[in-house]
């Protein structure tokens, strides 16, 4: 299971870390470019409740 790729002398943990870095840049970016980690109710709570407005 040779990779073409590989830098001479790869251990298994920093080939792991290549192929991780690689398959996150190829993954497109969420529309808005916001991450699914972001807290999407914070933003959104205020624009659902109009009575709390002052």
């Amino acid at each position: 299971m040779s990779d073409p790729e590989a830098p001479p002398g790869e251990t298994p943990m920093q080939r792991a870390l290549r192929l991780k870095k690689a398959a996150q840049a190829a993954r497109s970016q969420p529309p808005g470019g916001r991450s699914p980690r972001d807290p999407a109710g914070a933003r959104s709570a205020a624009r659902s409740k109009p009575w709390m407005t002052r």
